[in-house]
């Protein structure tokens, strides 16, 4: 997987077990620190500014790789605290290497994951059980009392969960125990700015617009 980003990522393997299943659930995990600020609720760790921008360059990204590749290819782009994740299949390895090169070029991105699969595209019945599996997630991460669900994003491709977010390692641990024991989930890419615990505990001192 290649990517273009200002921060470093550090890639690490982690096992997981999926309960039930018996079976070794694979967790890539990329990392880039950032130092954060805000208010600790269940809410979004990013600032209201932030969402919007993030909102921005999706939009931007996917007219991008629309412009540049058509109906040839199923790619969805999605980006958290201004970090482009690329999901999908595309025919070739340089329609892979063009949508990378093309939403980098987003303004106000810092940085692209390229996931994308060389495969022809999903069927309905694959992307349909790829939502139910990130509504399971989503529920599941409700569920745990000791996370904030919405501290993360959810993003789920052929069975593959990609989690982004503003988490401690605590946190990113914990949220890999919830979605490697959910049921339908194969394979599990942690894709988190890790804070510390004390930043964890500042922001909880700091108004909404606080945020950096």
């Amino acid at each position: 997987m290649k990517s273009v980003v200002q921060k470093s990522l550090l890639a690490l393997t982690l096992a997981g077990s999926l309960l039930g299943l018996g079976a070794c659930v694979p967790v890539p995990l990329l990392l880039g620190g950032a130092v954060t600020g805000g208010v600790l609720v269940a809410s979004d760790r990013r600032t209201s500014g932030t969402v919007l921008e993030d909102n921005t360059i999706q939009l931007k990204a996917s007219n991008r790789i629309d412009d540049a590749l058509g109906e040839r290819v199923h790619i969805n782009a999605n980006s958290y605290n201004r970090q482009i994740l690329l999901t999908g299949e595309v025919p070739s390895e340089q329609d892979k290497q063009l949508a990378e090169k093309v939403v980098s070029g987003v303004e106000n991105a810092r940085g692209v994951v390229n996931e994308l699969a060389v495969l022809g595209n999903s069927t309905f019945t694959q992307r349909s059980n790829d939502s139910l599996v990130t509504s399971r997630v989503k529920a599941n991460l409700v569920d745990a009392k000791d996370l904030f669900a919405n501290s993360f994003k959810v993003v789920t491709e052929r069975g593959t969960v990609y989690l982004m977010g503003r988490v401690t390692q605590r946190e990113a641990n914990r949220a890999t125990e919830v979605v490697t024991g959910t049921t339908g989930v194969q394979r599990l890419v942690r894709i988190m700015e890790i804070i510390s615990e004390d930043e964890l505990a500042r922001m909880a001192q700091q108004p909404p617009d606080a945020k950096k």
